[in-house]
């Protein structure tokens, strides 16, 4: 068996380490090799290589190395992270870059899943590959290549949910009636799946996403205590939005999700915001994080960031935005001077990121806040502070008036009124 970038020696060295164990090729690897062989799609290349043992991989891992060497006839640079709690391993191999570089391998103990309850982390135990493949999300992502063999590497295609009927089908199609209800996250990465891969939401899966969004079985409601929120609504949420966020196919992927109402799952006002993709486009132009530029457009911007758990650095801009907001809703800007307008969008140390989110959303006058962003906030005085220091200006309060003051000259000086 040959897989696009990834050499037949290593595989076979996988298969001499598990010795004897059950070792399977598993997630999009076999759903992408699949797409590629039977259906004629490109070959997008390989981001990693999931693989599932019966076992213990710290056995495998432990022989690895010495089944490297005998594959490749060289020693092989190995780094690895292990994730105890989930029993998985991440490896990055130096392969010679002739044969095919760096190359990213997971290895997972092959385990089965329990929700204690809905949107919880899941209580896991080691279990068969079978077991492995019914927790996963969609049909067509459990479907598994198990390999086996000594001189030749030997292959089982594994498809207990007809996973390759539904990518005949270019569908996707939850495992389970409680996959939504157990874990929220599947919902985004179905969007992704769709927009990446081209593939449509089976009808009983979108149905399964609207009816539970609307029964919301989740303990933790929009207005609840922040930290009684579940995981999948909270941290794994926010993993899974940056990754669909910074995918190229971003647009595709939340038109998806909104009409699939996905978007309730952030908050009911985003769900009934049309204009949501071209707010995170605005954002994206202007250089702002996707999910910081996504929670501006909620009721209670700092709530939804704060579940998210966005960075501090964020939870403070959202904040300035808020009370620049009020600001611009309070006065009128337009008719201003440049220094007035720049005293108001630079005071208090306003940063920059909260100008641009009220530009964002059309809140204030579009004009100023497009000169202040591309022009106002570059200009500098005729002086700096060493010529002013030169002249007998003394370092305090009296020098940062001048500058000011020359500042705001700089900027009013042959520009029209607003």
């Amino acid at each position: 068996m040959q897989i696009p970038d990834v050499p037949p020696q290593l595989l076979t060295a996988l298969v001499e380490a598990a010795e004897g164990q059950r070792l399977a090729l598993v997630g999009g690897v076999v759903r992408d090799l699949l797409l590629h062989r039977h259906h004629q799609d490109p070959w997008g290349g390989l981001p990693d290589l999931d693989l599932v043992v019966e076992g213990s991989v710290a056995d495998l891992l432990a022989r690895l190395p010495v089944a490297l060497e005998h594959q490749f006839g060289m020693a092989i640079q190995m780094r690895q992270w292990q994730h105890v709690r989930y029993g998985t391993v991440d490896l990055e191999l130096q392969l010679p870059h002739e044969i095919g570089g760096t190359v990213l391998v997971d290895l997972a103990t092959a385990r089965s899943e329990v929700y204690p309850e809905p949107g919880k982390n899941p209580i896991v135990s080691p279990a068969t590959i079978e077991h492995d493949l019914a927790r996963r999300d969609f049909t067509v992502n459990a479907i598994a290549i198990e390999l086996s063999g000594n001189t030749r590497i030997v292959t089982r295609l594994l498809d207990p949910y007809q996973g390759r009927l539904d990518i005949a089908h270019r569908k996707l199609r939850f495992l389970h009636r409680e996959s939504v209800r157990d874990d929220p996250t599947r919902v985004l990465r179905g969007a992704r799946y769709s927009a990446r891969l081209g593939f449509d939401l089976s009808p009983e899966s979108l149905h399964q996403i609207k009816s539970t969004i609307k029964c919301w079985p989740w303990l933790w409601s929009h207005g609840d205590p922040l930290e009684i929120v579940p995981p999948a609504l909270s941290s794994r949420l926010k993993r899974e939005l940056d990754i669909l966020l910074q995918m190229q196919q971003w647009r595709q992927a939340v038109r998806a999700l909104h009409s699939w109402g996905g978007l309730e799952l952030l908050d009911g006002v985003l769900q009934e915001e049309k204009c949501i993709i071209t707010y995170l486009a605005r954002g994206e132009r202007l250089g702002l994080p996707s999910l910081m530029t996504m929670s501006a457009c909620a009721p209670d911007p700092l709530t939804l960031a704060t579940r998210l758990r966005l960075p501090q650095c964020q939870l403070d801009c959202l904040r300035q935005f808020i009370n620049l907001s009020e600001i611009l809703t309070s006065q009128d800007l337009s008719t201003q001077k440049p220094s007035y307008c720049c005293q108001i969008l630079e005071a208090h140390g306003l940063c920059s990121d909260a100008v641009a989110l009220a530009l964002i959303y059309g809140i204030g006058p579009r004009r100023v806040l497009l000169e202040w962003w591309y022009k106002w906030r570059f200009i500098k005085g005729t002086k700096g502070p060493i010529e002013l220091i030169q002249e007998g200006f003394a370092p305090g309060p009296e020098l940062g008036h001048e500058l000011r003051r020359l500042r705001d000259e700089a900027l009013d000086c042959n520009m029209n009124l607003l």
